[in-house]
Parts: C-alpha cells; sequence; structure tokens
C-alpha cells in the first residue's frame, strides 16, 4: 500500500535502479591503438629476434640497469626493436621483448600501446609527422599539412602512399616551437616551412635522397631573423671580474 502512494516517477526510477544495465561501446578505428587481432602481417607466430648486432646494443642497454630492474629497460628495448622491425611494432616485437626481458607479455602491450611512439600498424619508408600544435598551428602548419598530403598523392593523415614510400599522420608538440611551422621525418626535424620548401623535401626524399635536417629558412639554429639583440658583446670568462674585484 506505500508504494502505491509514491508518484509515478519515484516507482519508475526505483524499478529501473533494480535491474543491472549493459551497454556496448561499437568498435572503432582507435581501437587499434590498444586492441590487437590476429592478421596475416601481424600475429604471434610471425618469427621476431634481434639481429647480432642488435643483440649486442640490447645486452648493453640492460647493462644500465641493476640487475634487479632490467624491466626498465623495455622503452628502449621496444623502440630497438621497433627500428629493426621497419618502423612499426609487432606483437611478436612485444612478445620477444617480453621474454628477452623475463615479463608478463602484459607489461610490455601496456607500454606499447600507452606511448605513441611505438607504431602497431606498418608503415611507409618515410614516415612524415607534422605538428599542428599552437606555434605551429599559428604559422600555416595545416598549409603545410595540406601540401603534403597532396604532393603524397592525395593520402589523408594516418595514410600511407600506394607504394610504400611515405606515412602521414599529424602530431601534438615536438618541440621546436620557435622554428614553427615544422615537420619530421624520420628521426630529423625539418623546421622553418613554406609550402614550396615542404616540396623540396618530399621531393628528395622520393628520389631517394636526404635533405639536410634543420631549418629550411636560411638560418643555422633558431637565431633571430632581425639579427642578435641581446648577447651582442663577448662574454667574459669565468672569474674574470671576480679577480678584479679582490685586488
Amino acid at each position: 500500500m506505500f508504494a502505491s502512494r509514491l508518484p509515478k516517477r519515484v516507482l519508475q526510477v526505483a524499478r529501473a535502479a533494480a535491474f543491472r544495465r549493459i551497454s556496448s561501446t561499437p568498435c572503432r578505428r582507435s581501437d587499434a591503438l590498444f586492441v590487437h587481432r590476429d592478421t596475416p602481417y601481424n600475429n604471434p607466430k610471425i618469427p621476431f629476434e634481434f639481429t647480432s648486432e642488435n643483440l649486442k646494443r640490447a645486452e648493453e642497454i640492460i647493462s644500465h640497469y641493476p640487475p634487479q630492474y632490467k624491466k626498465a629497460a623495455v622503452i628502449p628495448l621496444l623502440d630497438l626493436a621497433q627500428r629493426q622491425n621497419k618502423g612499426w611494432t609487432s606483437i611478436s616485437v612485444m612478445n620477444y621483448v617480453a621474454k628477452f626481458l623475463e615479463l608478463p607479455p602484459m607489461r610490455v602491450y601496456e607500454v606499447a600501446t600507452f606511448y605513441t611512439m611505438f607504431n602497431r600498424e606498418p608503415i611507409g619508408a618515410n614516415f612524415v609527422q607534422v605538428c599542428t600544435t599552437t606555434p605551429c598551428m599559428l604559422n600555416g602548419a595545416y598549409e603545410i599539412l595540406d601540401t603534403v598530403c597532396k604532393e603524397l598523392g592525395g593520402i589523408k593523415p594516418g595514410e600511407t602512399t600506394k607504394d610504400g614510400k611515405f606515412t602521414v599522420i599529424e602530431v601534438e608538440c615536438q618541440g621546436a616551437c620557435s622554428n614553427a611551422p615544422m615537420m619530421v621525418v624520420g628521426d630529423d626535424f625539418y623546421e622553418d616551412l613554406t609550402p614550396a620548401t615542404t616540396k623540396k623535401v618530399l621531393d628528395a626524399f622520393a628520389r631517394g635522397e636526404k635533405p639536410k635536417p634543420g631549418p629550411q629558412s636560411g638560418r643555422h639554429t633558431s637565431e633571430n631573423s632581425a639579427g642578435l639583440t641581446a648577447l651582442t658583446s663577448k662574454p667574459y670568462g669565468p672569474g674574470e671580474f671576480c679577480v678584479e674585484e679582490f685586488r
């Protein structure tokens, strides 16, 4: 009788709370960042192990850590393995590193799926990362990104050219803000870009050449384009004024 006196809306909420609700989320492309599904090119049956040269390098890396903390070498070893595996981290790479460091595979999966520098899918021979964070964006980063995509046959960020030569992605700050806009190809920075210089850099890579990294505007590092405005005189050496002061 008490329940019958309650407002209808209150009864509806109470009844709903008595049941456990189950919801599901549809699969999205972003699942590739943290979910592994076997494919013909990425499955545990594909063998992977360090080359003799990289094996020596891996052992040298581990030697920098106390024996009981060698698991701390998981990031540099994953990087070493990814470089050997043509720029991407497969399930076999992760399993091998886990076995090499005597870790549960899940510990390696956690690292490889957290850090975006580990590529979970195959990439092109030239990995182009265009920064579009605020300093670059204010200096025309999206124009640079559009130029890259257009020059590479109209592909979109996250895609690879049909010939397998280039993969392009859009990334966050890469730490060369004073030389914005910029992009990274492989391990090299290409800064102070314009659409014209971007095309030159990509054309050089397409020919199998490696263009000179750094600013593409003519300056050497990050110096002011108008010339020095500070530190224009020779700096004094250590103790130069201290000695005179005590005489």
